[in-house]
């Protein structure tokens, strides 16, 4: 893995977060379930943690991973891990036993941070794990397996001494530096979950780093402190699960900026629980998934306009709103700053675009690529050719989104994704390839249309299902959908959609391919149309390309009643 010496040692999280905690020691830093943390609370519980796992064997750049639901102890683990001089590693909760035995073996963890109920899948691959020698368990109300030979996570911190009162809390854990790195599993689109390793210095900058339009960037921790002490100490709630990117960095983001995060702890996504939530801590913003939060909660505010007073700011990550939903918002209150953020595991935080929205919750829009995913970026983000040359304002060439600059080391224990992903140009640029294509606006901005790998080739011409789906959404029959591939005889592939009717619609194929005939080329509009039930998507809100693909292949239909 490549080695980079750089100017960067004070910027590891580690430091930026005992810095904010010295600013603003006694201001709430989290709320999850009925815990309330304060940042010296917080601090507290993860030298604890760090403490334990330096007793316990876990070495300078060792990686412990964390499997749990959003709760106060993910960050806790989180932090703890950081201040130990380990890499954390986020494990997603809704694996398999092949697939946490994959990401646990392929991430070389040597310790495990684990809920009751989520450890007992572990238990069966634990045979296949040498290297994993450490195992804390957080009761979560389910039976403990005792075969795993667990330490409980409260026990663990209790044994430690206080560090409010013991002086340095420091002492005893590692000095961190500029090379302290932080490890972030990605599942992508086909194939087992990669690690993309980072420097933390590059992760603070290119994903967590916030500041206003125009303010310079931190020269020092105590700049970010100093910002921490003086900004308005907002409360966001964080929707989207720890264990992937956006939840992570906008959760590490508002810790570093002093500000509050609100987690839910419900195991399900319930948007009258997550009303109620916004309301009783005065939540000023919410960070979601796509359509697939962003509506069910318009449209439950929408029978109680009174709720969430102090809500002022929706911001989406993963998937842009549609012009549907946002109108849905607009008509619950006109004001509400409503925002799309761009970026991925390999590329960091790349942009954000707010756009055109529907003057009411009935009306129907007109959905382009255009005016609907057209993001401002940063100078380091390109539209790449071929060749890995940027492609200039105004060209009609569609490329690969990219990032130069700040970027990962590469993949973890994989040198040949590394190299494909990850590569230099011509001029000795390394380049993070983000998967996504676009095109570059005459303005600069960037028009994304989708993910390359599940492009779809009909006839020779390239449909981007993202594209397409953003059309159908603005159906007002259409509650939710995802375009696939099919194969197809004479044109090689089709375009074939499942959709999932608001309620009250009936099936109606005609009508949407003539509401999609309208707005776009011929060869994008679906030949086929299947009508589910519900849309599958992943736990973060995603489509599940998986899932429809199946369904398109086997040519069956669920009906709405």
């Amino acid at each position: 893995m490549p080695h980079h010496t750089s100017p960067d040692t004070p910027f590891s999280l580690a430091n930026l977060m005992a810095a904010v905690t010295d600013a603003v020691p006694d201001r709430i830093a989290l709320v999850a379930g009925p815990r309330r943390l304060t940042y010296r609370a917080l601090h507290d519980r993860s030298t604890r943690l760090a403490r334990h796992l330096v007793a316990a064997g876990v070495r300078p750049g060792e990686n412990v991973a964390i499997l749990s639901f959003n709760r106060a102890e993910w960050v806790e683990s989180f932090l703890g891990v950081l201040r130990a001089g380990a890499v954390p590693v986020n494990v997603n909760y809704r694996y398999v036993a092949g697939e946490l035995r994959h990401v646990l073996s392929d991430a070389h963890a040597v310790a495990l941070i684990a809920e009751d109920s989520l450890a007992a899948t572990v238990t069966a691959v634990r045979p296949d794990l040498p290297r994993l020698r450490h195992v804390l368990l957080l009761e979560d109300g389910s039976a403990r397996d005792a075969s795993l030979g667990g330490v409980d996570y409260e026990d663990a911190l209790a044994a430690q001494e206080d560090v409010s009162t013991s002086g340095e809390g420091s002492v005893g854990l590692p000095e961190t530096s500029g090379e302290d790195h932080y490890l972030l599993y990605t599942g992508g689109t086909t194939g087992y979950p990669k690690g993309v390793l980072w420097r933390q210095a590059d992760i603070f900058r290119a994903a967590v780093e916030r500041r206003s339009p125009g303010a310079p960037r931190a020269r020092t921790p105590e700049d970010v402190a100093d910002r921490a002490a003086r900004c308005f100490p907002q409360r966001m709630l964080v929707l989207g699960p720890l264990m992937h990117a956006a939840g992570q960095w906008n959760a590490l983001s508002m810790l570093l900026c002093g500000k509050r995060v609100v987690l839910s702890t419900d195991r399900s996504f319930r948007p009258d629980r997550v009303l109620e939530l916004v309301h009783r801590e005065g939540v000023h913003a919410v960070q979601l998934v796509g359509d697939a939060m962003a509506r069910p909660l318009a449209r439950h505010l929408l029978t109680e306009p009174g709720l969430c007073p102090e809500l002022t700011s929706v911001r989406s990550g993963g998937t842009p709103l549609t012009p549907a939903v946002r109108g849905l918002w607009r008509a619950w209150r006109e004001d509400v700053a409503l925002a799309d953020s761009y970026g991925g595991s390999e590329t960091g935080v790349c942009g954000s675009a707010t756009a055109p929205d529907a003057r009411s919750a009935g009306e129907e829009t007109v959905a382009t690529a255009s005016d609907r995913r057209s993001f401002t970026m940063g100078g380091s983000i390109a539209v790449l050719d071929g060749a890995l040359r940027p492609l200039p304002p105004g060209s009609v060439e569609v490329g690969r989104i990219a990032r130069t600059g700040r970027i990962p080391l590469g993949y973890y224990n994989d040198p040949i994704a590394t190299a494909r992903t990850f590569p230099t140009d011509g001029e000795g640029r390394r380049w993070a390839l983000s998967g996504d294509y676009g095109t570059r606006a005459a303005d600069g901005s960037i028009v994304l249309l989708g993910r390359g790998s599940v492009v779809i080739n009909t006839a020779g011409e390239k449909v981007y299902p993202e594209e397409v789906e953003a059309v159908l959404k603005a159906h007002p029959s259409v509650e939710d959908v995802i375009v696939v591939p099919s194969p197809d005889e004479t044109l090689g592939q089709r375009v074939t959609a499942l959709v999932s009717l608001a309620a009250g619609s009936s099936p109606d194929e005609d009508a949407l391919r003539a509401h999609c005939r309208i707005r776009l080329a011929g060869f994008k509009v679906p030949r086929t149309v299947h009508f589910v039930d519900r849309v599958r998507r992943t736990a973060v809100g995603k489509q599940d390309y998986r899932w429809a693909a199946s369904v398109a292949d086997e040519g069956s239909a669920v009906f709405v009643p």
